[in-house]
């Protein structure tokens, strides 16, 4: 490897968003990197995926939501660099989908107001993208 470069993972997320204009921020279950800190749904986009289809997969398989990649519209994106890796998150908003967001893998579910998303701890990449939903919501 060269120095100063690291592999690049791309992950894909997500701001669902309910009729009341509030967003929906999940919490990483204990056992995980970064657990207890909270994030936007979403996931590593696998291999010859799209981040949209990422999404549809994750939502699904994370929290019980479907959706479909015409209700998911690219807001911002996030670029960080952690110690072992660089990232890459695209954030989508979805305004449309089907299901009442339940957790599927233990982790907490919260609905909240976009100006108050940084009374939540997130990780370093997260942070950065509240200010474009403040601004959009």
């Amino acid at each position: 490897m060269i120095q100063g470069h690291k592999p690049l993972l791309l992950v894909a997320a997500c701001a669902l968003i309910d009729a009341d204009g509030r967003v929906l921020i999940a919490q990483r279950p204990e056992g995980k990197q970064l657990a207890g800190l909270w994030e936007f749904p979403g996931g590593k986009v696998e291999k010859g995926e799209t981040p949209e289809a990422c999404l549809i997969r994750e939502l699904h398989e994370e929290i019980g939501v479907e959706t479909q990649a015409a209700c998911l519209a690219p807001l911002t994106f996030a670029s960080h660099s952690y110690d072992d890796f660089h990232l890459l998150m695209p954030l989508y908003v979805c305004r449309r989908f089907s299901g009442i967001p339940q957790p599927k893998e233990v982790q907490a579910l919260k609905w909240v107001r976009p100006s108050q998303l940084r009374d939540y701890p997130m990780p370093p990449a997260d942070a950065p993208l509240i200010p474009f939903l403040i601004d959009l919501l």
